[in-house]
């Protein structure tokens, strides 16, 4: 089987079609998109447009927990300009997704872990720049969760991390915004990649095989840039680019 993993849009429509367009033509044959769809200044309608049409699976990121959950996670400036666009039924399909997603034993599908989509699993950021979590934080938070291969997202860095006992975790990257600061608690997390390609994850899996691939897409992410600095968010421009 071959997989697509994607997350973190954030409205970016341009970068979605682009990585569509890119599993389409790899012959992908399930399409599970991973949360963090609509939030932010870009073209959140037009991106669940995109989104409803597809045969695939959702499952919810924090930021669209704040959409349809505000007690749950407190909404920001990205839910707002997103609600400006957003109609009743999409809220209604996003109530639908679940929040974590198994295959069988082969695949375990979640935003940011399996126990809350606002966590990052695999990195942490003690002086403000991201870094490998301890392989014994991550095995003890994916206790119980004996999944071949655990796929999330949510930190928009792509990583893929070969467990002790054969498991192997991924984080699929971001398809829509390659940078950004996270503010709360401590110092400020700094996340980037370096550049503005969309991100997403192929994994294969085998009978006794996984192969995991890291996908860097090209897009018109200028458009997306412009489009942020029209709308006043400048640190989105810059983020589109791929620095934070």
């Amino acid at each position: 089987m071959r997989i697509a993993a994607f997350s973190d849009v954030h409205g970016n429509a341009l970068a979605l079609r682009a990585v569509l367009a890119d599993a389409r033509e790899r012959g992908c044959d399930l399409l599970c998109h991973l949360g963090d769809a609509f939030s932010g200044p870009l073209w959140p309608g037009e991106t669940a447009a995109l989104l409803r049409e597809l045969d695939a699976i959702h499952v919810l990121g924090n930021h669209d927990l704040a959409l349809i959950a505000p007690h749950e996670e407190p909404p920001g400036p990205g839910e707002a300009f997103a609600l400006r666009e957003l109609d009743a039924a999409t809220l209604d399909w996003m109530r639908g997704w679940a929040r974590t997603h198994a295959i069988g034993r082969d695949l375990l599908l979640f935003h940011g872990s399996p126990s809350k989509a606002g966590y990052y699993l695999l990195d942490e950021a003690p002086h403000g720049d991201p870094r490998l979590r301890p392989t014994q934080d991550i095995v003890g938070d994916l206790d119980g969760h004996d999944a071949r291969v655990l796929v999330g997202g949510h930190s928009h860095l792509p990583r893929v991390v070969a467990l002790p006992d054969g498991r192997i975790v991924v984080n699929d990257g971001s398809v829509g915004l390659q940078a950004f600061v996270d503010r709360e608690g401590g110092l400020p997390r700094r996340h980037q990649t370096g550049s503005p390609h969309a991100r997403y994850a192929m994994i294969e899996l085998g009978a006794a095989s996984v192969d995991v691939s890291i996908l860097a897409v090209d897009y018109d992410w200028r458009a997306a840039r412009d489009k942020a600095a029209a709308e006043g968010w400048a640190s989105w421009a810059r983020w589109l680019a791929g620095r934070a």
